[in-house]
C-alpha cells in the first residue's frame, strides 16, 4: 500500500495462544496471479479485526480495490493445508463479503494473489474498511495464533476527475504573488507572537495553581480551573445546585461564565482517596475520548481542595430513569433500551481494547451510566479505575466496587481482569431488559435476585417474562439473544466471559451467541436463604464497600467501619445483592 499520510490503522486482538503474536506476515517466495509480486511479499494480520480509514478524500465514487494472498498457510498434501483462515469484509459500515477465505478464493492455493474490487460512495471525506474475524475457521494450523483477518494492499481510485490536487502549489514569481506571500508571512509572525504571548501568560497564570507537584508528571496535562471560578458557577456550591454525592464527595451543577453547564465533582476531605490516586484519575480520564464515555473538561487544584469537571447530562442516570428514583418522566421504550445497552458495551470495549491504556472501570453499575439529551449512555465515575500493564494477565488489589454487580473471582479473591467489567455489564443488561435492579427484597423469593430468576426463566424457556412489564412493544428475537449475552457475561469462570468487542457483535447480531447450559456455580453452590442478622444490618442505600480478607477472615468496610466474618458468609453478602 503506498503511503500517502491519508491512510490510519486501528487493529484489535492478540492470539491469546500464540507465545509470540504477529502483526505483519512477510514471505519472500513468489507469488503468482499479479503482475506485482513484490507488492504481497508482506501483509498486515491481526487476531480481531483491522480497521483501514482513507481520510481527506474528496466525495464522489470509488473504485476501492482489496488485494489478498495467503502466506502461512501452505502445501496441498500436508497437514499444514488444513488451516482455514475465513473473516468477514466490511466496507463503509457495510457487510459486503461473509466469510471471505483467501485460500479459497485463489482455487486452494497459497502465494497466490486475489483481488475483490468495490464501488464505494464516499460521502463525508473518508473511507472505511472493516476486516473482521467472526470466529471461524482454524486456529493453530499450521501454528498457534493462526487466525483472523490478512491483507496485503489497498488502493482507492476515484471515478471521477478531481477537483482538488495532492499536489503543492506552483511557484508564481510575479509581483502580485511576492506582495501576496508577505503579507501572508507577516500576518503569521504576528499571529504566532500573539499565541507565544498569550502562552506566556496563561503558562505563569497556570503555575500559581499547579501547587501538587504529581501533577507536573501528567502527560496530557488538563485544563486548570480556578477555585473562584468553580464557585461562581455553583453560586458558591449551593445545596440548591447539588445533583447527589459520588464515592468521594458531593456532585453539583454549575454554569462556567462561557455558557457551559457542567457538573463539578468535589473531593471530601474524610475520602480516603488521596492526592496521588486523584492526579491518576485526571490522567486517566483525559487520555480517552469515546462516545459513549462522559467527557472530561478539566479540574481544580488549589491547596488542599480538588475539583473535577465534568459535562452535564441533562437527563441523569440509568438507574433514577429505569427505576424511578429520580422521579423523572422519561420512559424507555424497546428501541431505547436497545440503544442504550449497546452504547454501553461499546464504551467498555473501547476500554478495554482500544483506548492507548487499557483500563478496568471496576464499578459499572446503572447509577454510573449517564444519559444525555438524546438519551446516549455515557459510562462514569473513572474513580475506581485501574490501569494494568499490558503483559499482565491480572492483578491482585483491594476489591472496590459494588455489591450486586461484583464478579465471583473479583469479590473473593481480588483477582481483577476487564473480564470483571463484562460480568457487571451482564448484570446491568439484565436490569436494562427487566427494568427493575439486581436485587429486590420485596418481590417473591424466587424472584429476589435477578440473575437467579433469569437463570430460571432461562431454564424453563421462560425468558419473556423477564421483560419489563411497562414495555407494551419488543422484539421478543432481539430480547432473548440480550438475555443469552448476559447469561453468557455472568459466567462463574472469567474464560467463559467473553471480550466486550464480541458482546457488541452478538447484541448486533453480526455475530452468533454463543450457548449458554450450565447454570454458574455461584447460583448453585451458594445458598442465598439463611439471611442472618449480619446482613440485615447492612444498609441497601450502600454502594461502595471495600473488601480485604486472608485465608480465613474476610473484611468488609461499610462507611469506614470493618466487619470481620469467616469467609463463608460473604456467599451470602454477594448473593444478597445489597
Amino acid at each position: 500500500m503506498i503511503n500517502t499520510q491519508r491512510w490510519a490503522l486501528s487493529k484489535v486482538g492478540l492470539p491469546s495462544d500464540s507465545n509470540n503474536p504477529q502483526y505483519t506476515t512477510s514471505s519472500s517466495s513468489q507469488y503468482t496471479n499479479t503482475l506485482d509480486p513484490e507488492l504481497f511479499q508482506t501483509a498486515r494480520i491481526s487476531a480481531g479485526s483491522l480497521r483501514y480509514y482513507g481520510l481527506g478524500l474528496e466525495n464522489g465514487n470509488y473504485t476501492l480495490r482489496l488485494q489478498f494472498a495467503e502466506t502461512p498457510i501452505q502445501g496441498t498434501r500436508t497437514w499444514w493445508s488444513l488451516g482455514r483462515r475465513v473473516f468477514d469484509i466490511y466496507v463503509q459500515g457495510n457487510l459486503e463479503v461473509k466469510d471471505f477465505d483467501i485460500r479459497r478464493e485463489a482455487g486452494g492455493a497459497s502465494f497466490r494473489a486475489v483481488t475483490r474490487d468495490f464501488t464505494v460512495q464516499v460521502s463525508e471525506n473518508y473511507m472505511e474498511i472493516h476486516l473482521f474475524w467472526a470466529g471461524k475457521g482454524t486456529c493453530c494450523v499450521p501454528a498457534q495464533g493462526t487466525y483472523g483477518p490478512s491483507i496485503s494492499a489497498i488502493s482507492a481510485t476515484p471515478d471521477f476527475v478531481p477537483t482538488v490536487s495532492n499536489s503543492p502549489p506552483s511557484t508564481n514569481n510575479n509581483r502580485t504573488g511576492l506582495i501576496v506571500g508577505i503579507i501572508v508571512a507577516v500576518a503569521a509572525a504576528s499571529l504566532l507572537f500573539l499565541i507565544v504571548v498569550y502562552y506566556v501568560f496563561r503558562r505563569r497564570k497556570m503555575q500559581k495553581k499547579l501547587e501538587d507537584e504529581e501533577l507536573l508528571g501528567i502527560d496530557a496535562r488538563p485544563y486548570m480551573f480556578s477555585y473562584a471560578e468553580l464557585r461562581a458557577a455553583t453560586d458558591d456550591f449551593n445545596p440548591t445546585n447539588k445533583l447527589g454525592e459520588g464515592g468521594f464527595g458531593p456532585v453539583y451543577k454549575g454554569m462556567l461564565g462561557d455558557g457551559r453547564v457542567v457538573a463539578i465533582k468535589q473531593l471530601s476531605m474524610q475520602s480516603h482517596q488521596g492526592r496521588s490516586q486523584f492526579v491518576a484519575e485526571i490522567a486517566t480520564i483525559s487520555a480517552v475520548q469515546h462516545r459513549n464515555l462522559v467527557k472530561l473538561y478539566g479540574c481544580c487544584m488549589e491547596g488542599d481542595k480538588r475539583l473535577l469537571v465534568y459535562e452535564y447530562l441533562e437527563n441523569k442516570s440509568l438507574d433514577q430513569v429505569l427505576f424511578g428514583t429520580g422521579n423523572t418522566s422519561l420512559y424507555l421504550d424497546w428501541t431505547t433500551r436497545y440503544d442504550i445497552c449497546l452504547g454501553i458495551a461499546r464504551g467498555l470495549a473501547y476500554l478495554h481494547e482500544e483506548s492507548r491504556i487499557r483500563i478496568v472501570h471496576r464499578d459499572v453499575k446503572a447509577s454510573n451510566i449517564l444519559l444525555d439529551s438524546n438519551l446516549v449512555p455515557k459510562i462514569s465515575d473513572f474513580g475506581l479505575a485501574k490501569l494494568y500493564d499490558d503483559k499482565k494477565t491480572h492483578i491482585s488489589t483491594r476489591v472496590a466496587g459494588t455489591i450486586g454487580y461484583l464478579a465471583p473471582e473479583y469479590a473473593m479473591r481480588g483477582r481483577l481482569t476487564e473480564k470483571a467489567d463484562t460480568f457487571s455489564f451482564g448484570v446491568v443488561a439484565l436490569e436494562i431488559i427487566s427494568g427493575r435492579p439486581n436485587s429486590d427484597s420485596s418481590l417473591e423469593d424466587d424472584m429476589t435476585y435477578l440473575l437467579e430468576w433469569a437463570w430460571n426463566l432461562h431454564e424453563n424457556n421462560k425468558e419473556i417474562e423477564l421483560v419489563d412489564p411497562t414495555l407494551p412493544q419488543y422484539n421478543a428475537d432481539e430480547v432473548r439473544r440480550f438475555i443469552s449475552v448476559s447469561l453468557l457475561c455472568t459466567q462463574a469462570s472469567p474464560t467463559l466471559r467473553p471480550a466486550m468487542s464480541r458482546v457488541v457483535a452478538m447484541l448486533s447480531g453480526d455475530i452468533e451467541v454463543a450457548p449458554v447450559t450450565s447454570r454458574p456455580g455461584y447460583l448453585t453452590d451458594w445458598t442465598f436463604n439463611d439471611q442472618t442478622t449480619f446482613v440485615s444490618n447492612i444498609d441497601s442505600s450502600i454502594s461502595n464497600v471495600d473488601i480485604s480478607h486472608n485465608n480465613t477472615t474476610t473484611t468488609i468496610t461499610v462507611d469506614n467501619s470493618p466487619i470481620n466474618h469467616a469467609t463463608p458468609m460473604l456467599h451470602e453478602i454477594i448473593g444478597d445483592g445489597r
